[in-house]
């Protein structure tokens, strides 16, 4: 897949500094991520991982959003280019190939949070890149056991070591949303800013740890100091989450879950 293929997602670089920037680019879905939008943020990993000139990467959303989550429309996988469809490997809903390839890209990720950053929407920029940025408008929101399924992008294993086990299973076990302020105090972002200014703080960022201004080798040696002494740890926890996703994602609960979205009322939940 070349960047001219992409759909979901559209991929500028800036050859002056080197910076790419990735964009969820589906606003009529609230930038929801397709499995064709996590296959085409693979492609874009690769692609700048392997461009000697491409020194940092910022994902951030198209209009008012960042990710409302993930957009699993199993009757959209009919509609795709055959050969496309042997890439997507529809168990994987952890999403382990995608967050593999990022955590082990040593090149910097940061992330722009710029609205609504919901389930994966959040769980993937937290995961994945190593500086996240939210506008003080955003919010997230991690609803995963309230409609009976589980996290994924090994976020099981990530946040328990940034803000303990109990912290941890307050927010998975409630959903409940989390605004800028409180996500900053929680330390799951580096730092809030304005709207209008989040972009400007992104890209002032990715200059201090690119050339000229950053030791880019040192950054990228660092980041594979820090990243691969967990790489196994992190591909365990995601083949946990895959286990988990594939066995709730058929459950009655989920199915409740979703039906009582389609009803607008609360679910009633068998525990099976």
């Amino acid at each position: 897949m070349n960047i001219e293929d992409f759909q979901d997602i559209v991929y500028e670089k800036d050859e002056k500094t080197g910076i790419v920037t990735v964009t969820l680019n589906r606003p009529e879905r609230k930038n929801a991520m397709s499995h064709i939008t996590f296959l085409e943020l693979w492609y874009a990993t690769e692609i700048m991982g392997k461009d000697k000139t491409a020194r940092a990467m910022i994902i951030t959303g198209a209009k008012d959003a960042f990710s409302s989550g993930g957009y699993f429309n199993m009757d959209f996988l009919k509609t795709l280019d055959p050969e496309l469809k042997k890439e997507i490997d529809i168990t994987d809903i952890a999403q382990k190939k995608l967050c593999v390839k990022m955590w082990k890209l040593d090149k910097p990720i940061i992330a722009a949070i710029n609205g609504l950053a919901i389930g994966a929407g959040f769980t993937m920029p937290f995961a994945c890149a190593d500086l996240v940025y939210m506008a003080d408008s955003a919010y997230i929101h991690l609803p995963f056991v309230r409609i009976g399924i589980i996290p994924e992008f090994a976020c099981t294993y990530l946040l328990p070591r940034l803000i303990g086990f109990h912290k941890t299973k307050e927010i998975v076990f409630f959903g409940e949303k989390i605004d800028a302020k409180k996500a900053l105090e929680l330390g799951l972002v580096n730092d809030v800013v304005p709207l209008d200014k989040l972009m400007d703080t992104a890209r002032e960022a990715a200059l201090k740890i690119i050339p000229p201004k950053g030791a880019f080798l040192a950054i990228r040696m660092a980041k594979r100091a820090l990243h691969r002494p967990l790489i196994e740890e992190v591909e365990t926890a995601l083949d946990w989450e895959n286990k988990g996703l594939n066995k709730t994602a058929i459950s009655g609960d989920f199915n409740e879950a979703l039906k009582a979205r389609k009803e607008k009322r609360d679910p009633v939940f068998k525990g099976k």
